[in-house]
C-alpha cells in the first residue's frame, strides 16, 4: 500500500514580504534524496485523501469537507461542505476513495479521557479500553446520569437534563479534586483561547460530552472493528508521519476553535464570533489567503468562503468543517508541528488536538 503514496520533497523559502511559501516536487524513489537539492527541508509521505468532519450529537449539524491530492496539490472537492451520513462506514468509505493512497480523517469530538479519571478508573490505554465500554462492568457508561447520585467512575457523563445541576456533582461523583482534574492537558487554552469544556459535562452550548459519546459509538468503534490493523489513531498508536506511511486510515482529533488560532484567524469569542456571518466573511478572507499560501486549490470553495458560508443556521458548522480541514493540511504538509508533547499520559489515555501547541506542564499531576 505505501508504495502508491506520494513521497514529496518540500523546499521552503521566504518571499520579500516574509510570508512562508511552499514549493514541492515529487520524489519517485527515496534514494533521490542523495542527489536532490541541498535546500530540501523535509520529506513527507502524503495521504491521497484528507477529510474533516465538524461533529455534533445532532446528526443534522454534522458537516464535512474533503481534499484530495492531485499531483502535488490538495484540491478541496466540493463547492460547500456536505452533511455526514452513514457514520459507521465513513472511515471505510474514505479508505476506498483513497484507492490505496492513504487517508486522514479529523473529527471534532474528544478522543480520550483525562489522566486523573483514567488513573481512578484503572484505564492504562484508552484505545484498548474503548471496546469494553457499554458492556459488562461498564454497561451503564453510555447512559448519561440523571441525578447526582448516579454519577460514578463507570457512569461519568452528566447531566441528562437541566435543572439544579452543577459541575461539582461530577467532581464529587467521580472523586477528583476539582473540575480542572476533568480536563486533559490539551483542553487548556494556554492563553490562545478559552479552556475547552470538561469531557463528562453534557449541558450547554460548549459541552462536548454528548458529541464524544456519539463519535465513539458511531465512528471510532466501528472503524476499529472493520479496519483493525489498517487503522491508526493518533497519537495513541505512534507518530503521525509513521502512521501515514503504514496505515490505510489515520484518525486525528480536531478542535475548530483552536484551528482558527493555528491559522492566524484569532480565537473565536475574542473580538469575533463564529455565529456572526459578517465575522465569517471577514475571517474568510484571511482563511483564503492562508489556504493559498499552503498551495491548496480552493477554487471550488472560494464562493462560499466569500459569502461567509451563507445565512442559514448551518453556516457556522460549514465554516468549522473548512477551518478544521485547512488546519489539518498545515500539519500534514509540515508547515505546523502536530503539537503533541512527549508525555506518556498523552500517548496512552489523553490524546491531543492536532496542531495545538503544548505549553502546560501537568506531568506531575
Amino acid at each position: 500500500m505505501r508504495e502508491r503514496r506520494r513521497l514529496i520533497a518540500y523546499v521552503r523559502r521566504r518571499d520579500p514580504a516574509n510570508t512562508e511559501q511552499l514549493n514541492s516536487r515529487e520524489l519517485t524513489k527515496s534514494t533521490e534524496l542523495q542527489d536532490s537539492d541541498s535546500d530540501i527541508e523535509d520529506i513527507r509521505m502524503l495521504p491521497a485523501l484528507i477529510l474533516h468532519a465538524d461533529w455534533s450529537s445532532n446528526p443534522k449539524k454534522r458537516w464535512m469537507c474533503t481534499a484530495t491530492l492531485d499531483g502535488e496539490v490538495y484540491r478541496l472537492e466540493v463547492e460547500a461542505p456536505i452533511q455526514v451520513e452513514a457514520t459507521a462506514s465513513l472511515v471505510r468509505r474514505a479508505v476506498q476513495l483513497a484507492k490505496d493512497g492513504g487517508s486522514v480523517l479529523g473529527f471534532d469530538f474528544p478522543i480520550r479521557v483525562p489522566r486523573a479519571y483514567a488513573r481512578l478508573a484503572g484505564i492504562d490505554r484508552f484505545l484498548s479500553h474503548l471496546p469494553e465500554l457499554g458492556s459488562g462492568p461498564w454497561r451503564e457508561f453510555f447512559n448519561i446520569a440523571r441525578q447526582p447520585t448516579e454519577v460514578s467512575i463507570r457512569r461519568s457523563f452528566y447531566p441528562a437534563r437541566p435543572g439544579g445541576t452543577l459541575q461539582q456533582h461530577l467532581v464529587a461523583g467521580i472523586g477528583v479534586r476539582s473540575v480542572d482534574d476533568l480536563l486533559r492537558r490539551c483542553d487548556f487554552g494556554n492563553g490562545d483561547r478559552n479552556n475547552a469544556c470538561a469531557l463528562f459535562w453534557t449541558l450547554g452550548g460548549n459541552q462536548v460530552g454528548r458529541a464524544a459519546l456519539a463519535g465513539w459509538r458511531e465512528v471510532l468503534v466501528p472503524a476499529m472493528h472493520t479496519l483493525r490493523g489498517e487503522l491508526g489513531v493518533w497519537p495513541f498508536e505512534g507518530e503521525l508521519q509513521t502512521l501515514l506511511e503504514s496505515k490505510a486510515a489515520v484518525i486525528v482529533e480536531t478542535y475548530p476553535s483552536d484551528a482558527c488560532v493555528q491559522l492566524g484567524l484569532g480565537a473565536p469569542g475574542r473580538g469575533w464570533s463564529k455565529p456572526d456571518r459578517a465575522a465569517r466573511i471577514e475571517k474568510g478572507r484571511a482563511l483564503r489567503r492562508r489556504g493559498l499560501q499552503m498551495g491548496a486549490d480552493l477554487r471550488r470553495v472560494e464562493g462560499i468562503i466569500a459569502d461567509g458560508f451563507g445565512a442559514s443556521n448551518v453556516g457556522e458548522d460549514q465554516f468549522d468543517a473548512v477551518v478544521g480541514l485547512l488546519g489539518m493540511l498545515a500539519v500534514i504538509l509540515g508547515l505546523r508541528v502536530d503539537g503533541a508533547p512527549k508525555d506518556e499520559a498523552v500517548n496512552l489515555v489523553e490524546g491531543w488536538i492536532v496542531g495545538q501547541r503544548s505549553a502546560v506542564d501537568l506531568s506531575v499531576t
